[in-house]
């Protein structure tokens, strides 16, 4: 056990080492296309590219799919390899920054759950609004996988979602290989993440934001729910808590689609086009084509 001195020193480097190796970082490219889309009239600017608010939705495509960052992302870095895949295939897309806190910028995805789904729940009506949809599809990485599961229980999402897609999402928490489960060994630590990183707080398995989460079932009535993990995953571990149980979910392993899938947390969510083929696939399931190791070539 560590001396209590040199707590504060070990969670330091433990967040450090979580922001630094194990989710996206803020490149220059992403902070200019992060100041742009913050510009007061940016949502009435035409764009070739995601959240351009004047797309409307097509009959083969009818719903405009949300992108849900992950803890320590944004609504650019996290979505620069998927945001284009969906938008070339026809899909109006869009992305929201949440979970901000004060002084921190570009690394998102912190604040309390309960918070972050608000923030969703408003971007959602926000986009059904400029696209004249009557429901979103959601798709997220990560938290951004589990936080909207918060909006369709218990803020009336699920009259406005019809699909969520969640991509190596912290349904039932995540030990972080067992890191977590010394938390109890260390007094004051808790706090500190509950005070700083709530989010991270709130997705350690047994959290109080967890066990309301997952009462009474895992799902909600009405909406088709897909889960997508790999069992390379390092963050949230064991990757079959990503999972989820009850009517109306498909639970994937990408490596029964693809063996030679080595993609780990961060992987899975930025490049993997295995994965993003079988979230086109999860959105469009009536015309969905297997998922092979040959989707990286599409």
């Amino acid at each position: 056990m560590l001396p209590w001195s040199r707590v504060p020193r070990a969670l330091t480097a433990l967040l450090l080492t979580a922001a630094a190796v194990l989710f996206p970082t803020a490149t220059a490219t992403a902070t200019a296309a992060a100041t742009a889309a913050a510009a007061p009239a940016a949502d009435a600017r035409p764009s070739t590219g995601w959240n351009d608010y004047t797309c409307k939705p097509s009959a083969a495509h009818p719903r405009p799919v949300v992108l849900v960052h992950g803890t320590f992302g944004n609504s650019v870095d996290n979505w620069l390899g998927l945001a284009p895949y969906l938008k070339n295939r026809g899909y109006c897309v869009f992305s929201l920054d949440y979970g901000r806190l004060p002084g921190v910028p570009f690394f998102h995805g912190l604040g309390p759950v309960e918070e972050s789904a608000q923030q969703l729940a408003a971007h959602v009506d926000k986009v059904l609004t400029a696209t004249g949809a009557a429901e979103t599809d959601l798709v997220g990485h990560s938290q951004g996988g589990m936080m909207p599961r918060y909006y369709l229980k218990f803020l009336g999402g699920a009259a406005k979602v019809n699909a969520l897609v969640g991509i190596a999402p912290s349904n039932h928490g995540t030990t972080l290989s067992g890191l977590t489960r010394l938390l109890p060994y260390f007094p004051g630590v808790g706090d500190l993440l509950n005070e700083h990183t709530p989010a991270l707080a709130d997705q350690v398995v047994g959290s109080d934001v967890l066990t309301r989460l997952n009462a009474g079932g895992d799902t909600v009535p009405g909406v088709r729910y897909t889960v997508l993990a790999t069992k390379y995953d390092e963050v949230v571990t064991p990757y079959r808590s990503q999972f989820l149980d009850g009517p109306g979910v498909r639970n994937i392993l990408l490596q029964d689609l693809c063996p030679l899938d080595l993609s780990e947390h961060l992987a899975v969510g930025l490049f993997d086009r295995i994965a993003f083929h079988a979230v086109a696939g999860a959105l469009d399931p009536a015309h969905a084509t297997p998922t092979t190791c040959a989707a990286v070539l599409g």
